[in-house]
């Protein structure tokens, strides 16, 4: 999220002005950060160790199955553990499965449970993963993350009430063994059984407490920490969970996760030792804190895209020349180069760089060209749409109020501006942000997605016709659905990466979405912390983490 020279050719003035009021922000966010009268860090308990973790958002719900934020991930996946879960690095290892088999067609999984209970005692059971699945499913939960899971059989006639739940391709075939049959291979399963989707509620539980069972007084967990408090707008806050199986690899024995949309006052806060990481750094401060605080900033590859979402319902969006005009308007390089400058890349495509078995689908041939030319054919395409200076096209984009959208929000309604449209910029904070982009509240989303998994799936499936609420412009081309199915269909991993390319070749030659930019992951983290290890999808466990002599 970065770079400079754009002065130079922006028309007079409107570089100078755009930085200027850049900075006039920046400043004034310091100096409310400086005058806010933040909490000081708690008391930890003699004898034991505790973290401060700054968070990003407040959670809007901690059950995996009506989650759907990597801060919400953050603690689920601390309380809870999946079939997989991850390692230090964040790749995929056994977690309640010690091992598993697949049949030679690819479509039937076999998982061997380890011994393990839940926080109250009770066993973990194959059972408890199909009732999770089913509970997933179930169109009464709502989970608008279930179309992650179409690959396991009937799931999506059962998510769309269209079969019983009884029908969905889980059973378990003893207590401590589960069968999971798939539509067609899915090689990235083991990667995907980490995912919040993926993890296991406590049957015996949730038949008790329905949804009230992931409230603290109700809660019960099968991972390395159980739930203790939940304080909106304050923190959330989790203890050591003495019956996980691993327990006795566990150093942190108290965890605290607290919202911090504020990214400078929350650095701010690491700084004064009121939390021990952070993660998130307003970009355009990384160079800044790596003179201050060198041994703090950690910024690595991630899986992750910045874009703009055209809602199709817009009438002006229905014409392919006009989103074509917005897209190639865009100067990514200013944004990335001036702006972030916190390691990111311009994209042009939807897919980024680094994903498992892909190659980067072509990008636009606009993309090669200057700004200049760019923004000439913008205005033409506009003109042929309807649209100029007798008739202005007007819009607004509905955006979060995080660190770097609001820094390069003004600079997209700048470039928008320099071909005619005009754009008027609505900030909402991150929860309400998305749940507008996933009721179709928006004109231009402002969006951003993470992999879920390390495949190329995890990102074009946003823009099939079946995906559902986070397919947020409500993308459809049965061309582009055809070639996804037909990769699904697909042993042959070079053969499928060919039909997933020219899928994202489609996509982007409609201008479905406006890629933005490709992310890196950037982290605020004490040097006292100690088992902290950077790693492309930013899954940084408590269980794994330690301070540097953390009882003296």
């Amino acid at each position: 999220m970065i770079s400079s020279s754009r002065i130079d050719r922006a028309p007079p003035g409107r570089g100078k002005t755009l930085l200027a009021g850049l900075a006039a922000f920046s400043l004034l966010a310091l100096v409310l950060a400086g005058c806010s009268q933040e909490a000081s860090r708690p008391a930890c308990p003699a004898g034991q160790v505790c973290l401060q973790l700054g968070n990003g958002s407040e959670p809007a719900s901690l059950d995996p199955h009506k989650s759907t934020g990597t801060w919400e991930d953050r603690i689920n996946s601390d309380l809870m553990v999946g079939l997989t879960t991850d390692a230090p690095d964040g790749t995929a290892v056994p977690g309640m499965a010690e091992r598993w088999t697949t049949s030679p067609d690819g479509k039937t999984w076999t998982f061997y449970l380890r011994d393990a209970v839940w926080s109250d005692g009770v066993p973990v059971t194959a059972e408890d993963f199909v009732f999770s699945l089913r509970r997933i499913m179930n169109p009464q939960t709502a989970s608008e993350y279930a179309s992650l899971l179409y690959f396991i059989k009937n799931a999506q006639p059962v998510n769309e009430g269209k079969a019983p739940g009884e029908t969905l391709g889980v059973r378990a075939l003893s207590p401590k063994v589960l069968e999971i049959t798939l539509e067609h291979p899915a090689p990235y399963l083991t990667e995907l059984a980490k995912h919040q989707t993926m993890l296991p509620v406590p049957k015996h539980v949730v038949e008790r407490w329905g949804d009230a069972w992931s409230q603290p007084a109700h809660h019960v967990s099968n991972g390395p920490y159980v739930l203790k408090e939940w304080k909106l707008g304050d923190h959330v806050a989790a203890v050591k969970n003495p019956r996980f199986y691993d327990a006795g690899n566990v150093c942190v024995d108290q965890v605290n996760y607290y919202p911090t949309n504020d990214a400078i006052g929350a650095e701010r806060r690491v700084r004064r030792g009121e939390l021990d990481a952070n993660a998130d750094i307003q970009s355009n401060r990384i160079a800044f804190l790596r003179e201050r605080m060198p041994d703090y900033v950690h910024t690595y590859t991630y899986l992750g895209v910045a874009y703009l979402a055209f809602n199709s319902a817009v009438p002006a969006f229905k014409d392919k020349r006009v989103r074509m005009a917005l897209d190639m308007a865009i100067d990514r390089e200013f944004i990335t180069g001036k702006l972030l400058r916190g390691g990111q890349k311009p994209a042009y495509t939807f897919v980024p760089p680094g994903v498992a078995n892909y190659t980067q689908a072509a990008p636009p041939a606009w993309a090669a060209w200057p700004l200049a030319k760019r923004q000439a054919e913008a205005r033409r395409l506009l003109a042929a749409a309807g649209y100029g200076p007798a008739n202005p096209l007007k819009i607004s984009i509905k955006h979060r109020n995080t660190p770097d959208p609001m820094l390069f929000m003004p600079a997209v309604q700048a470039d928008w501006k320099e071909v005619g449209v005009e754009t008027a910029l609505v900030q909402n904070e991150t929860q309400i942000a998305y749940a507008a982009y996933r009721s179709r509240d928006f004109q231009v989303a402002d969006a951003a997605w993470i992999a879920d998994y390390n495949d190329a799936m995890s990102f074009l499936y946003l823009q099939q016709s079946s995906t559902g609420s986070q397919n947020y412009g409500d993308y459809k081309n049965p061309i582009f659905d055809g070639l996804l199915a037909r990769a699904d269909n697909e042993p042959d991993a070079k053969v499928r990466a060919g039909y997933l390319a020219q899928a994202e070749k489609i996509m982007l030659d409609d201008a479905a979405v406006a890629p933005v930019f490709f992310y890196v992951n950037k982290n605020l983290v004490s040097p006292k912390i100690t088992g902290w290890v950077d790693n492309i999808v930013d899954h940084h466990r408590t269980r794994y983490l330690c301070m540097a002599n953390p009882r003296s």
